[in-house]
């Protein structure tokens, strides 16, 4: 089983008086690899993860988000077929963290299962091809993104226009949809927004603005947000819990499709 599993934690299993290089190649000889296999799996993964030029240096001398990117280096030694990811993108900067997305869907095309658990929901969003809700414990909803994102509300067709146009788009909105839409004022304008649960009727709006003669200048058709589903199904926000403490909120699962 162990050689089935990968596993990375929320605190960094390298051993930080070794080197990076040092750390890998311990690794993969526990995991049965030659030294001289274990030497170049090490190198190809400093490579992936961006380490290469810091490859001889203690990690004392690391940087958080370079631990990181080691940590799961070491778990991908083997390769192994499932991969469990315990926030492993939590304190890293924008670009490492987009980094390790590219790493972990790489993982998934070729073959590996990955659990990966994350209170970033639109981590889970650009990821998952299943999500389970957990609040307290206890698994609240699951299902795909669109699946959770459908079950607390509909898409919302938002319209930009000139507050000189604002009722009179008000107006057809409100025809065509059978909704009045919300109202929210901008420098040079206004925002409408009102929920859709037919995408035709998107088409017949701008059909009737333009023969109206309106001019939309932006125009979004928006699902809610999973952190708008989280809030609805626990009714607090997915990084907050009673004691003010952090919440493991939402893990969100990657299934082979």
């Amino acid at each position: 089983m162990r050689s089935l599993i990968g596993v990375t934690g929320q605190y960094a299993s390298v051993d930080e008086n070794l080197s990076a290089t040092e750390n890998l190649v311990i690794f993969g000889m526990l995991l049965g690899l030659s030294a001289r296999a274990a030497r170049a799996k090490s190198a190809e993964l400093l490579e992936e993860f961006a380490l290469t030029e810091a490859a001889r240096r203690p990690l004392k001398a690391f940087s958080g988000g370079m631990r990181r990117r080691l940590d799961l280096a070491a778990s991908l030694i083997a390769q192994p077929p499932l991969i469990f990811l315990d926030e492993p993108t939590t304190g890293l900067d924008p670009r490492t963290r987009n980094q390790m997305w590219d790493t972990i869907r790489r993982l998934v095309a070729q073959g590996s299962t990955v659990l990966l658990t994350t209170q970033y929901l639109d981590e889970a969003d650009q990821l998952a091809d299943r999500i389970a809700v957990i609040d307290r414990g206890r698994v609240v909803a699951e299902g795909t993104a669109d699946d959770l994102k459908r079950s607390v509300g509909h898409q919302a067709l938002q319209l930009a226009v000139a507050r000189t146009d604002a009722d009179r788009t008000r107006g057809v909105m409100l025809a065509v949809v059978g909704q009045e839409p919300g109202t929210t004022p901008l420098a040079d304008g206004v925002r409408l927004t009102v929920p859709v649960e037919d995408t035709a009727a998107v088409t017949e709006v701008l059909l009737r603005l333009r023969e109206s003669g309106i001019d939309v200048r932006e125009l979004a058709l928006a699902k809610p947000s999973l952190d708008e589903v989280f809030l609805t199904l626990t009714g607090h926000a997915a990084t907050s819990s009673d004691d003010g403490h952090e919440a493991d909120a939402t893990p969100a699962e990657k299934v082979l499709a």
